[in-house]
């Protein structure tokens, strides 16, 4: 099939377990979600990911778009101003930005990793 449907991704049920994330001295994030492929572009990640409230260091290398579904919270990028968000919102990352998550509300966004 050449169209993947993910009908309303804000309330899809069942996200795989993707682990924990945080910093240490933090309380413990937890991290899920649901990857797609695109046959023929299989090295974009790309689906959904959901994560609870806390605080995390981006460490994704590659540049990125991300619509956020639902949650708030900001993005410091290092050596930049804060970037505030919340579900709506549709943030472009370059390559090799790197700073700190603080997820006030459980976040779930739309990702794709180039």
């Amino acid at each position: 099939m050449k169209v993947q449907q993910i009908r309303q991704s804000i309330a899809l049920e069942g996200l795989e377990d993707w682990g924990t994330a945080g910093l240490p001295g933090t309380p413990e994030i937890r991290v899920s979600g649901a990857q797609r492929v695109i046959p023929g572009a299989e090295a974009i990640d790309t689906g959904i990911f959901e994560c609870t409230p806390g605080t995390y260091r981006r460490s994704v290398k590659q540049a990125e778009v991300m619509h956020m579904l639902s949650g708030s919270g900001r993005f410091t990028p290092d050596g930049e101003d804060t970037v505030h968000f919340k579900g709506g919102d549709t943030l472009f990352f370059e390559a090799n930005t790197e700073g700190l998550w603080e997820v006030e509300e459980t976040m779930r966004k739309v990702y794709v990793i180039f």
